[in-house]
């Protein structure tokens, strides 16, 4: 069994609600009143539809899939992030940070193996317009890209002589830019890197395509952690997770110069945790979700802030991506794991 996140697993607490029921349906409502909740944390639905996606919304009813439930496809990791589709490999790469390792589970197969160890305590990662992976890397407190020949290339490690923080969240832009997030939550301690001295305001960074120039884009947000562009490329959404009282997610207009303006509140989480997050096709956003019972999960919100639908999880859930032969699968790594579901919709091109 994997080690338990005690902020997201607490010992003694009930199984997830929705995922009860589905326990008892299938007969199995004794057993799972005589263990303990993370002990019974994950069983696939015994029918469908799955009761761990809950519509919150009725236009959320059009992205499910009735006869498609939860799957977890890997498990046993500290904390797993920043997954990453290669759909010309058909297999999915993740970071599992305090483990120092980048993981990969190949579609064809299930096999899950190491894909990078040591990872320098990569957190986010994304691919470039021309298919290379990008990695935020905690421990260099820099962001890489993976050349085709496996070799790697430092993108950026300091502003304007300062070494960053400890880069996050990382996301492409349609003309190639490469925006990341730098907060300082990776040298706060040793864990997931080691503890240093923030130099540098918390910032969302955009390195040039053209020039490989990195700029701060924005610096008053506190906590800058998940990244992600609207379908059409003319919005940044940014989530601030140190926010107070809630955290928040912020949007911005992207102008022809590609500089973030008109920055505006998008969505207060009202008490549950934002961490990363991806649009589909239709511009609604599937955001990480937490932390605690009923809230652990994914959360998913229309263009215009409304809840449309939760996927109720065991563990609090970091990031997504879309992946799948038709990006209408949406892989959540998750606290210890990493869950797929497939939805009637596609992830945006490129996230």
């Amino acid at each position: 069994m994997p080690e338990v996140d005690s902020q997201s697993l607490p010992a003694g607490a009930p199984a997830n609600p929705a995922r009860r029921r589905a326990l008892a349906g299938a007969g199995m409502a004794a057993a799972a009143a005589a263990l303990p909740g993370w002990a019974l944390a994950w069983q696939p639905a015994a029918a469908y539809p799955d009761p761990a996606i809950e519509t919150l919304d009725p236009a959320f009813d059009a992205y499910r899939l009735f006869n498609a439930g939860v799957e977890r496809i890997a498990t046993g990791m500290r904390w797993a992030e920043g997954p990453v589709w290669f759909g010309d490999g058909r297999f999915l790469l993740w970071s599992d940070i305090p483990n120092n390792r980048i993981m990969k589970w190949e579609e064809e197969t299930g096999a899950v193996s190491e894909f990078r160890k040591p990872s320098n305590y990569a957190n986010g990662n994304t691919r470039d317009r021309q298919g290379r992976l990008v990695t935020c890397e905690h421990l260099t407190r820099r962001v890489t890209r993976t050349e085709y020949d496996g070799s790697i290339t430092v993108l950026m490690d300091s502003y304007e002589g300062k070494p960053l923080n400890s880069p996050n969240d990382v996301i492409c832009h349609a003309d190639g830019s490469i925006w990341f997030s730098d907060p300082p939550f990776g040298i706060g301690g040793n864990y997931e890197g080691r503890k240093a001295v923030a130099e540098l305001p918390h910032t969302v960074y955009r390195i040039d395509a053209a020039t490989g120039r990195g700029e701060a884009m924005i610096t008053g947000l506190k906590g800058t952690n998940g990244l992600c562009f609207s379908p059409d490329g003319k919005l940044l959404y940014v989530v601030e997770g140190r926010a107070t009282p809630n955290r928040l997610i912020h949007v911005y207009d992207l102008g022809g110069d590609g500089r973030p303006a008109n920055g505006r509140v998008f969505l207060d989480a009202q008490g549950g945790t934002i961490d990363g997050m991806r649009c589909d096709a239709d511009g609604n956003l599937w955001c990480g979700w937490g932390m605690g019972e009923g809230k652990d999960g994914v959360r998913v919100i229309s263009p215009g802030g409304k809840p449309l639908g939760h996927i109720h999880l065991p563990e609090r859930c970091a990031n997504l991506c879309f992946g799948g032969a038709s990006r209408n699968r949406v892989f959540m790594a998750s606290s210890h794991s990493v869950y797929a579901l497939y939805v009637n919709v596609q992830g945006a091109p490129g996230g």
